[in-house]
């Protein structure tokens, strides 16, 4: 029983190793990490409601990563895993830009709310990049698909 756990252990760091080497997984996890970050300076800032965005972007990033990592995307066919992880990238550059350009220029004399708006929108910039390399996978995707051609007409 021991040996079994073990080996399930293994295998899990095993694949979190890998998938942490990925583009994919490397910039998951740097989302995860900004996140994090952010929501400390907003919960040190007399602001704190601005680190409901960061929450809950943090724990979209750590459910995608988990899923990404344990190749589940594979399994559960019935949501299309890429167009999913594209609303969530885009909508947290537009959530993260806006709510930390709010922050930043209205943050005056609470430097835990402009750091948190600076690294917000360093967060949106990461969130965008991840947006746009999602969406030219999807594209190339869909042009290495070849349509099905009916020479029987």
């Amino acid at each position: 029983m021991a040996e079994t756990d073990a080996s399930t252990c293994a295998n899990c760091l095993e694949k979190l190793k890998s998938y942490l080497r990925t583009r994919k997984g490397m910039i998951l996890a740097v989302e995860i990490l900004i996140s994090f970050i952010i929501i400390i300076c907003y919960a040190a800032s007399r602001y704190g409601g601005y680190s409901a965005i960061a929450i809950c972007e943090m724990v979209f990033a750590i459910i995608f990563f988990v899923i990404f990592m344990m190749e589940l995307d594979k399994q559960f066919l019935v949501v299309n895993w890429p167009w999913s992880d594209l609303f969530r990238a885009g909508i947290g550059a537009l959530l993260y830009l806006i709510t930390s350009l709010i922050c930043v220029i209205g943050g005056a004399g609470d430097g835990a709310r402009i750091a948190g708006g600076v690294f917000g929108i360093l967060a949106g910039i990461l969130f965008g990049y991840d947006a746009y390399t999602i969406l030219m996978g999807i594209k190339s995707n869909r042009q290495h698909t070849a349509a099905p051609a009916d020479d029987t007409v």
